[in-house]
C-alpha cells in the first residue's frame, strides 16, 4: 500500500509540474516554470511535513501520497540542474548565477516558511 501511494502521487504531481511548466513558459532567461514549481514545492513541503508530523495521527500512506509522491515528483531537481548548465553553456552566465542563487536562497526560506506556518497552523487547533 505504501508503494502504491507514492505511485499515485507522483503520477499527479508529475503532471501537475508538467501543466504548470507548459503554462509558464520562458525564452533566454530564468526558467521560471521550474523555479516556480520548486519554490512553491519547497514551501508546501515544509509545510506539510512539519503540520502533518506534529498532528501525529495522520497515516503513513497519505503522508507517503502527499510528501514524497506528489511533491517530490511535482519539484524537480534534475531540471534545476540541467537548466543552470544550459544557461551557461548559452554564454548566460548572470542568468546562470540569478538562478542558482535564488533557487537555493529562495527555496530554503520557502521551506522555513512552510515549516513555521505549520507550526502555527497546530499551534491555533487549525486541522485544515
Amino acid at each position: 500500500m505504501k508503494l502504491l501511494s507514492v505511485m499515485l502521487g507522483g503520477f499527479f504531481g508529475a503532471i501537475t509540474r508538467y501543466s504548470i511548466g507548459e503554462w509558464i513558459q520562458t525564452d533566454n532567461g530564468i526558467p521560471l516554470g521550474t523555479l516556480s514549481i520548486n519554490l512553491l514545492g519547497c514551501f508546501l513541503l515544509g509545510w506539510f511535513l512539519t503540520f502533518f508530523t506534529l498532528r501525529k495521527n495522520i497515516k503513513t500512506e497519505f503522508i507517503l501520497f502527499i510528501g514524497t509522491g506528489f511533491i517530490g515528483s511535482f519539484t524537480t531537481f534534475s531540471a534545476f540542474s540541467v537548466e543552470t548548465v544550459l544557461l551557461f553553456q548559452n554564454g548566460l552566465t548572470v542568468y546562470g548565477v540569478l538562478y542558482v542563487l535564488i533557487s537555493i536562497i529562495f527555496g530554503i526560506l520557502l521551506a522555513f516558511m512552510g515549516l513555521k506556518l505549520a507550526i502555527i497552523n497546530v499551534e491555533k487547533g487549525e486541522t485544515r
